[in-house]
């Protein structure tokens, strides 16, 4: 596996790994932090649990069984998706819109019933958006850390065999591999700024998927999913290299700020959490 010996672990990337996977923990927990301190007596630990249990079944559950069929098994759907990009767009942004947004609301409509202050809808997007950091991203920015640990020895077969890649798994490694050796600042600042931002984006979603639910404003869902679609529409087509990493950014820091804005009136329309609306 001689690509495997080319690979040089950057100066940095031991040290921005560390960095970043400590930002990763932090973010989530400042948010609960901060937001439980503020509106201690408004806030129920319940809705924070609901906020992650709520993504854990829709997008990694269902969502990924929907995607075993269309995007991971072999079959006419998944070729056709994986071999157009029109297609692998629309349905990316598809999933991700629909099986949150849904999730969102029957969560708040018909599980959350009691206790439904503005303060508690913000609370559940902490939950939403912490345990997608916590789940899904910090064990990948964990694994990059030990993959430039084991090859920063200069020892490459026994971080070959650590890592347990073999002749017939190297190519699919080796992205990964590359991907550890390059991480560097730069690259920690990108994922915790776009951490940052989904944290923002998962807090007014719920907020428009809440008010829609305790108002009766059946708006408010087709709203949340169109506001999630557009705000992925960039990372999918970076998945595809149509557009470059900084474009991804500044698309998500546009539609942060219009999802949060939003979500900024409405939450500001509903009555003070002490006449706390029990039950829908």
């Amino acid at each position: 596996m001689s690509e495997f010996e080319n690979i040089v672990i950057g100066k940095t990337s031991i040290p921005s790994l560390i960095v970043t996977v400590i930002l990763m923990i932090a973010i989530p927990v400042c948010f609960f932090i901060y937001w439980r301190r503020k509106h201690k007596e408004q806030t129920k630990i319940s809705w924070l649990i609901a906020g992650a249990a709520g993504f854990i079944i829709s997008a990694r559950v269902l969502e990924l069984g929907v995607h075993y069929f269309c995007i991971i098994a072999d079959n006419a759907v998944s070729r056709f998706i994986n071999g157009n990009t029109a297609a692998f767009v629309l349905y990316g942004l598809i999933m991700a819109g629909v099986f949150e947004e849904c999730g969102r609301h029957i969560v708040l409509k018909y599980i959350m019933k009691k206790n439904r202050t503005r303060e508690n809808a913000v609370l559940y997007g902490i939950g939403h958006g912490g345990i997608e950091v916590l789940a899904v991203l910090l064990p990948a920015m964990i694994n990059y850390l030990a993959i430039a640990m084991l090859f920063s020895r200069g020892d490459t077969e026994n971080a070959l065999h650590t890592l347990n890649i073999t002749e017939e798994t190297a190519a699919a490694a080796l992205p990964s591999v590359q991907a550890a050796a390059a991480f560097d600042y730069g690259m920690m600042a990108m994922n915790v700024i776009e951490r940052l931002f989904a944290m923002l984006l998962h807090i007014g979603l719920t907020v428009i998927v809440y008010y829609g639910v305790v108002n009766a404003r059946k708006a408010c869902l087709p709203l949340a999913i169109l506001l999630h679609m557009l705000m992925d529409t960039f990372p999918a087509m970076y998945q595809r290299g149509l557009v470059p990493l900084w474009a991804v950014e500044v698309w998500a820091a546009v539609w942060t700020a219009i999802v949060v804005f939003i979500a900024a009136k409405l939450y500001g329309k509903k009555k003070s959490s002490s006449q706390t609306e029990k039950s829908q």
